[in-house]
């Protein structure tokens, strides 16, 4: 396997304190892993750092061989598919959903004068297919429902083919049936051997898909375990990871937690 991402000793200092203290951290190309911690944890901070948005104050973070600092960014982000709120919010409203994901091709939220083929269309449409969307592709973005625009989200975020994939809470805000179908299309990507490495952050183990291979969980900008996530994602490892007593079960690759009484 080859490493895509690695972190080490990573430290991001805002205001007089660590919000990312110390962390050492790799993925591999064949990885899908799950990022959990409570609000303030540090995985925005984290992600941030690997979607080569944000540098660090101490530490080496490298990214598909490129050191974040030294790096061109515009270059690397293009290889790095996102998936976040924080992108969703550039999206212009009135943008047809074919051209939300085909924009991807060139690193813009926006179609204004950049060339695209009918490589790229038959692309895009292509990925709105594989995540249920097909007949959307000349809706505008405004019109959908939340969970429709995660799952064009997710399409977006393949569209350039990207060697690491990251999904920052796509499940946030979605209903049952929203969650249970992007779910679903998340446990065939994840499946998937020509899928890129993913690095998915949620706050509910409810939302790890199936075939995810690893865990990686945090509190207070730093890291309480990472490993496999048959070995690693345990019940006293969510309770030191949310400062409470937690039971967890197991259903067929898919997770449940609550407190413990």
């Amino acid at each position: 396997m080859t490493e895509v991402l690695s972190l080490q000793g990573v430290s991001v200092r805002r205001g007089g304190h660590d919000i990312l203290h110390n962390v050492s951290w790799s993925v591999s190309d064949r990885d899908r892993w799950v990022v959990l911690g409570p609000n303030g944890a540090g995985k925005t901070t984290l992600m941030s750092i690997v979607a080569a948005r944000l540098h660090p104050t101490r530490g080496t973070a490298t990214v598909l061989d490129e050191t974040i600092g030294e790096a061109d960014v515009r270059e690397l982000r293009v290889r790095v598919g996102l998936s976040s709120a924080a992108l969703a919010d550039r999206i212009p409203p009135h943008e047809k959903v074919r051209n939300v994901v085909m924009t991807a091709a060139h690193g813009v939220t926006g179609r204004w004068n950049e060339d695209y083929e009918g490589l790229d269309e038959e692309r895009a449409d292509a990925l709105l297919e594989a995540f249920g969307m097909s007949g959307f592709a000349d809706r505008e973005f405004r019109t959908l429902s939340e969970g429709e625009r995660k799952r064009v989200q997710v399409a977006r975020a393949l569209m350039p083919d990207p060697e690491l994939l990251l999904l920052d809470e796509p499940a946030a805000g979605l209903d049952l049936g929203g969650r249970e179908e992007l779910l679903s299309a998340l446990t065939e990507l994840a499946g998937d051997n020509r899928s890129p490495a993913i690095v998915m952050v949620t706050h509910h183990v409810e939302e790890i898909p199936v075939g995810f291979t690893h865990v990686l969980l945090m509190r207070d900008g730093g890291i309480v375990a990472a490993g496999e996530i048959g070995s690693t994602l345990t019940a006293e490892a969510l309770s030191d990871t949310y400062g409470m007593p937690v039971t967890l079960t197991a259903d067929a690759g898919r997770f449940s937690a609550r407190r413990a009484s």
